[in-house]
């Protein structure tokens, strides 16, 4: 069988390529038409506060305290082998700033936007593809109701509220029981505790880590509501819109990862 010429197959390639263009370029600027509606006092109709409401429960409440569970086992672990390692190679004096660096400034935010993502922006992502193919769009726009507003909005701000306060809650747990399985139930390691936690969050690393948590919970919110809404690459699928939005959403999180690590410590 003879291979296809460079020249057949270059059409299909700069399709493939308009097409992956198209789906960011529409993400993009669905986040920021999702952005300035988030931040338009004129948007928070009734309805849009009752659908803002119940959504912000269901998507925080319910993974609240597992995820606080699972980051409180997740800090004992941690903070126990870096402990003991650290002792063995005398280097205990570094051993509470290297949990903190990697729990805290890296691991949970990381940690709270996945936990996130694959219980609720993703399955709600999904549920509007769902929504956009049975026509349920077109009703409420029938109805004289922007789907935006109704179904979609309510949606992303509920992942955003979700991952800050995951990740928010996750942190200071993680403080607290890192001081706790070094110093145990005493105030006598206070004073050099704060020390090392002031000088591991400075000014800059602070900016970096709430700009990051922030990026993070837009990232794994829009991406996916996007993703349902324009599916440019797939057959339109609950299944289809998910597996993009999974995708895309996590090679967001990597750049901004790899971003925050060069802020931090280059």
């Amino acid at each position: 069988m003879t291979q296809a010429s460079p020249w057949l197959r270059r059409p299909a390639t700069a399709g493939r390529a308009l097409r992956w263009l198209a789906g960011w370029s529409r993400i993009i600027w669905f986040g920021a038409v999702l952005v300035v509606l988030g931040l338009s006092p004129s948007s928070y109709g009734r309805a849009t506060r009752h659908a803002l409401q119940r959504h912000v429960y269901l998507d925080t409440a319910p993974i609240l305290w597992g995820f606080t569970i699972l980051g409180a086992l997740l800090t004992l672990v941690i903070t126990r082998i870096v402990v003991v390692t650290a002792y063995s190679y005398g280097l205990s004096q570094y051993a509470l700033e290297m949990v903190i660096r990697v729990l805290v400034l890296e691991l949970i935010p990381l940690t709270a936007a996945l936990f996130v993502a694959l219980r609720c922006t993703i399955p709600n992502g999904a549920a509007l593809s769902e929504m956009r193919r049975s026509g349920h769009f077109d009703a409420l726009r029938k109805d004289g109701r922007d789907p935006v507003l109704a179904e979609v909005l309510p949606r992303m701000l509920a992942g955003v509220f979700s991952t800050v306060t995951l990740a928010a809650l996750s942190c200071v747990v993680a403080i607290v029981l890192a001081y706790l399985a070094v110093y145990g139930l005493t105030v006598a390691g206070l004073p050099a505790y704060t020390r090392m936690f002031g000088r591991v969050f400075d000014g800059p690393v602070s900016l970096i880590f709430v700009l990051k948590t922030g990026f993070f919970s837009l990232a794994v919110s829009v991406i996916p509501m996007a993703s349902g809404l324009y599916d440019v690459e797939g057959d339109g699928s609950r299944e289809s819109a998910a597996l993009q939005g999974l995708v895309r959403m996590f090679a967001v999180l990597v750049v901004l990862e790899a971003v925050s690590l060069v802020g931090n410590y280059y």
